[in-house]
Parts: C-alpha cells; structure tokens; sequence
C-alpha cells in the first residue's frame, strides 16, 4: 500500500500557494456504466479497474492526477463488477496517515426505498448519493472519469473556476471537425463563458459551434486545424449550484446531455477551462489497444509515465526485476517479474509476470501478465498432466492482439486474424474479435497448433 508523504506530490509540482484551497474540494470519480465497448476486458472487472501500461489501472490516472493536484477527499462510484476495483484500491491508496483525513473511497450503486433504481446516468449517480456529499464542508465539486488517460494539474483548474466566478466549469479540448462529431461542444465568448452546449452535433449544426481557439494559447495554424471545443467529461460545480440542479430536476439523468444546458438555459455563469495537452478517452477496444502501444512510440511518446514532477501512483507489488534470456527486443515496454526467453518482442506492452518462452514472435500485442508467479515445477507438473501453463508457449505467433491476464497460449499457437475479422464473438474457444483486434479473455486457455 502507498504511503504519501507531505513534500513529495506537492510541492514538486509547484501550487503549494494554492495547496490549502485544495481542502475545500472533494473529487468524484465516475466509474461509467457495464463498459460494453470495453468488453472483453470488462466481463469481469469495471472499466476503471481494466489494466493499463503493464502495470497501472485506469483508475490510477485521475486519483494521481488528484493526489498531484492537492486535493485528498476522493469518492470513486461503480456499479458493475467492483470487487478488482475495491481490492486495487484497499491495497493501493492510504492517505488518511499522510493527509489528515484524506481518502479514497468506492461507493457502488445500492438500491433503497427511496432510490429503488441503479445509477441511470453520471448526474444520476451523483444525486443517490448527493446525501452523502452534502455532509462534507466544501466549496466546490470535481467531477472526474475513471476511463482517461490524461495529466493535469487540477488546482489551476480550481483557481480558474474560482478567479472567473463561475458557477460550473468545464474541462474542454480543441478538437478538429471529425472528432468533434463524437463530443459534447461548446460555443464560447472571448472569455471563455460558455454561450451554447449541443451534444455531438452534425453538419451545419457543427459548423455553428466553431470558435476562435487562437484566444484559449493555440498558434493560428493549430487553432484553424482544431475549431471546436469538445467537453472532456470533467466539471467544477460550485456547493450550492451541484445541488440546486440535482434537486429542482430530478429527471436529468447526464450532466452532458441535460444538467448543463438546463444549467444554460437558467442563466448560471458557465465558464470552459481549455486543456491543450494529451487526452484520450479508453472508451473502447480500438482506443485502448492504440493507447497502450502508443507509449512505445520513439523517441516520444505521446504520453509518457516517466514524469518524476507529475507522478502516476499505482499498487507497489515489489516484484523481481525481469529476466532476458537471448531475447530480442524492439520498441516494447516490459513489466516487472517477467522471463522472456530467445523470442522476439516487436513493438509490444508486456504486463508484469509475462512468461514468453522460446521461439515465440509477438508484434504490436499489448499482453496484461498476470496475478500469480508459477514456479518451474509447477509448470513443468502442469505440463505433464497435459495442461499449459500461464503465459505464452514455444513456437507460437501473436500479432495485433491483446492478452487478458493470466491467459494460457499453448505451443505453435498462432493468433493472427487471418481471416481478417473486424468483429466475433468466440467465447467458447476463449476469445473475441473487437475492431480487428484480438482479444483473448482473462484465464482463458488457447490450446496447443490453435490458428486464429
């Protein structure tokens, strides 16, 4: 379990001045919904729990960022498969010993009788538990995704909201004509006051929410490419604000969607905070595959994990450094406790305790690892009585793929998509096709000559 020291996080990251401001907010981690677009990788685990970079969580992305920001009180909500998410977090995160009442906690939807009904949308699932959020002395409400893989300094964000008086701010990036058609837009003054929100809009509809993105730091060529301004999924309410749309409109279930423009429409001060900088939402197979293997860019990935001023805090599992045996490694990042033996690794993501034995060739494959270490009796026992040991076997080819932990790849395997699939679902052999991506489900057992 991590223990946070007061000098650290902090001050390195040069908002001390504005770290006592901090401990008036309180941070609300939204943990999304079933994560259907995630799928296989959610069948057994919530989205924010979903492994990322060989060895961190989604999750680890917005209570780092938190932590970094000075803000301690965190609540991460959940409805679907939260046992993996408690467990990372019990064992992961204990502020209260450094930050004097700090913590991070996972609220899962209930049902009671005066809420019979899971979490129906993100504003939805903050107003069944707005009793408890109500309780804390706060000036101010961070709402956050647990599925972005991003870095930010959200005091700055705080001092905004608080400088410009806003009632609610919120978090937006410059984006070109085709992503914005995926996002919430807002039209903005030179102010950057909020004058119009429409929802993923089309044609002229999209035309009409172009800005001048010059005002907000873009250079002129960046500002003519990027015109739009999409909402991040990330908001400051004021106390008072959260609370007053939640209770007179008890139907508005999404904050995109409807809090916002009711909150418009009534005349709230709304501001936007523009964030030019890395942001990907993991939202599906597709963006999580890319994501993942973008950190092996060279020479600079996109987004990089080495930032000793901004850390990313994970689950410290005090693993054995990793073992090379005549391996051949191009363009990869490798976890902690892995044995790679005489096989190539081109262009690849292996999670901790990754075992690749001899002759094996894996290219642009994300492989998560696994949860448990087997000794070499116990593989060669496993063996013996016919089975396949955890990892990937000799003489097997994996290509554009993705290995969920503790997978079994027997010998001569090759997983390839031969066939070009963009989309199957083969859970009786252990696997799925998800944009063209293959996707072996977690402690699924591919057997030995198999051809995918």
């Amino acid at each position: 379990r991590l223990v946070f020291r007061r000098n650290s996080p902090v001050s390195s990251c040069g908002n001390a001045d504005l770290g006592s401001g901090m401990k008036r907010v309180l941070a609300i981690i939204l943990g999304g919904g079933a994560g259907t677009r995630l799928y296989p990788l959610t069948k057994m685990r919530a989205k924010p729990a979903v492994p990322l970079a060989g060895k961190y969580r989604l999750i680890d992305i917005p209570i780092s960022n938190c932590i970094n920001s000075d803000i301690h009180k965190m609540y991460v909500m959940t409805q679907f498969n939260s046992a993996s998410l408690n467990r990372h977090l019990s064992q992961t995160f204990n502020l209260s010993n450094s930050f004097g009442g700090g913590f991070v906690e996972v609220l899962a939807a209930q049902q009671t009788p005066d809420s019979p009904s899971w979490f129906e949308g993100t504003a939805d699932a903050v107003r069944k538990y707005q009793w408890l959020f109500q309780e804390w002395d706060v000036d101010e409400y961070l709402i956050l995704s647990g599925d972005q893989l991003y870095r930010m300094d959200y005091s700055l964000f705080l001092e905004h909201h608080r400088r410009t008086g806003a009632n609610l701010t919120v978090a937006a990036l410059p984006v070109d004509a085709k992503q914005a058609e995926s996002f919430g837009l807002m039209r903005t003054d030179g102010d950057g006051n909020i004058q119009e929100f429409r929802e993923k809009p089309k044609g002229d509809s999209l035309r009409e929410m172009a800005v001048d993105t010059s005002r907000f730091g873009l250079t002129p060529e960046s500002a003519q490419e990027r015109p739009y301004l999409a909402s991040m999924g990330i908001y400051v309410f004021s106390r008072d604000t959260l609370f007053d749309l939640l209770d007179k409109h008890p139907n508005h279930k999404d904050f995109g969607k409807e809090v916002i423009p009711e909150a418009l429409k009534r005349g709230d001060k709304l501001q936007s905070y523009v964030f030019d900088d890395y942001w990907e939402d993991i939202g599906t197979i597709g963006a999580f595959y890319e994501a993942n293997l973008a950190l092996t860019q060279q020479p600079t990935p996109p987004f990089s994990f080495y930032d000793e001023k901004f850390p990313i805090y994970t689950r410290p599992r005090y693993l054995p450094p990793s073992k090379l045996v005549d391996a051949q490694i191009i363009n990869s990042i490798i976890g902690e406790g892995s044995i790679l033996k005489s096989c190539s690794i081109h262009h690849c993501v292996l999670g901790v305790r990754s075992r690749i034995e001899t002759d094996v060739v894996l290219q642009d494959t994300l492989v998560m690892g696994a949860d448990f270490f087997e000794s070499n009796e116990e593989r060669d026992s496993i063996r013996q009585q016919g089975g396949i040991p955890v990892g990937v076997g000799p003489g097997t080819t994996v290509k554009r793929a993705i290995l969920d932990k503790n997978t079994r790849i027997g010998s001569n395997v090759s997983i390839i998509n031969k066939d070009h699939v963009e989309e199957a679902d083969r859970a009786d052999l252990g696997f799925y096709i998800r944009n063209g991506i293959v996707v072996v489900q977690k402690n699924a057992t591919i057997q030995d000559g198999t051809v995918i």
